[in-house]
């Protein structure tokens, strides 16, 4: 087989090798990520640590696949609950079965367990990595072919220190980077115009400014605020508004000349489908924690393409396997074409828990080229921030 040709893992194949592969183990541990700056957002702040999940899975063949459960509990749920929802119902059902049958294993681990999207997420991701090892290829190849090989780098200036968040921004662009997405809706709205004005009186003039409110304005005042920001033309405004506010997304949508991005909006593909139905909005951030995993997650990029929709590849608070896993799914989806924030691991979280970290170079992440993730994990630094371990 060539190297650049696609594989499918069939998951009705029986009788065959595949079913001589068996889950022996699966366990998680509770990490508590330590943080190299603080984060602020329109639905929340971050500061010294975060707390996620690291979850192993093992076969009888010694291949062992990865998976990361990036949770924030504002926006999706807590690390605490994914991983003793892993242990006590999904566990049982994994010990033992085959684990090149990703989608018969993912959809009976939709029907044990609801929401948990970050743990799903993760038992998807380890499922992958330990195929692509099986077959010799990377995840990428599993999922249709690579695509891209690099993904556009977008950073967030997300920190309330904006002193400091502008000279990071500043260095980060003479070494290439070129995409800067702007938290907003923390504060006062004199205050994101000061900012926006200082980033674009500051930084070279190519620089591809973003904006997000990650829900932080108000309905009835959106569009005054809005029309405000549209003065320092950003690319995109992701997310004004509550993600039930499904009607002030449309209006806002169609009173804004700005292309409007749904974040929290569109977790699921029905409500990829609502998105679309409802038009409210012109673009769509997709992640894999919100999705459930890389195969729901490019389900809601399917139905964004086609309508005429282009996504972006958004993250959590991440370390480099969920990163990893992103960069797989961004590379064999040509539709998440905005770039994406896979950045965290390198300059957001204090502890490299890969082997090898992810690569940023000239403005964009390189996708991992090994067999399955691309990455090796450093179990001694998973110790090291475990703060309870399952299995």
């Amino acid at each position: 087989m060539a190297r650049g040709d696609a594989i499918f893992v069939d998951p009705t194949l029986s009788g065959s090798v595949m079913s001589e592969l068996r889950i022996t183990g699966v366990a998680v541990d509770v990490i508590r990520w330590p943080l190299k700056m603080k984060r602020r957002h329109g639905v929340g702040d971050i500061e010294a640590s975060m707390p996620g999940a690291i979850v192993k899975i093992a076969t009888n063949a010694g291949i062992v696949g990865w998976g990361e459960v990036a949770p924030w509990s504002v926006f999706t749920g807590t690390a605490e609950a994914n991983a003793t929802g892993i242990h006590h119902y999904l566990r049982p059902l994994l010990v033992g079965a085959d684990p090149l049958k990703i989608s018969t294993l993912m959809r009976q681990i939709e029907k044990t367990l609801v929401a948990h999207t970050e743990g799903k997420a993760a038992i998807e991701t380890a499922l992958l990595d330990i195929a692509g090892r099986h077959f010799g290829v990377p995840v990428a190849q599993l999922l249709g072919g690579t695509y891209r090989s690099h993904v556009p780098l977008s950073v967030s200036i997300a920190n309330p220190d904006f002193e400091e968040d502008l000279a990071f921004a500043t260095r980060l662009s003479a070494d290439g980077i070129n995409i800067f997405k702007v938290k907003t809706g923390f504060s006062s709205h004199k205050e994101d115009l000061r900012r926006l004005e200082r980033l674009r009186s500051d930084l070279p003039s190519t620089v591809d400014l973003r904006v997000d409110y990650n829900q932080g304005l108000d309905p009835w005042d959106a569009i005054r605020l809005l029309k405000d920001i549209e003065a320092f033309h950003p690319t995109f405004i992701e997310q004004p508004v509550k993600r039930e506010q499904r009607a002030a997304m449309a209006a806002i949508t169609k009173a804004i000349d700005t292309p409007i991005m749904a974040d929290e909006s569109v977790f699921t593909p029905a409500e990829a489908i609502d998105m679309v139905r409802g038009e409210i909005a012109d673009l769509v951030s997709i992640k894999i924690m919100k999705s459930g995993g890389i195969a729901r997650a490019r389900e809601i990029a399917s139905i964004a393409e086609a309508a005429g929709i282009a996504a972006y590849g958004g993250t959590m608070f991440e370390g480099g396997l969920a990163i990893a896993a992103g960069l797989h799914m961004v590379a064999a989806t040509p539709n998440i074409s905005l770039g994406a924030e896979f950045y965290t691991s390198t300059w957001v979280m204090g502890v490299e828990i890969l082997k090898t970290p992810i690569v940023i170079e000239k403005g964009s992440t390189r996708v991992p080229t090994g067999v399955g993730l691309g990455v090796e994990v450093d179990e001694d630094r998973v110790r090291e921030i475990s703060t309870a371990h399952f299995e």
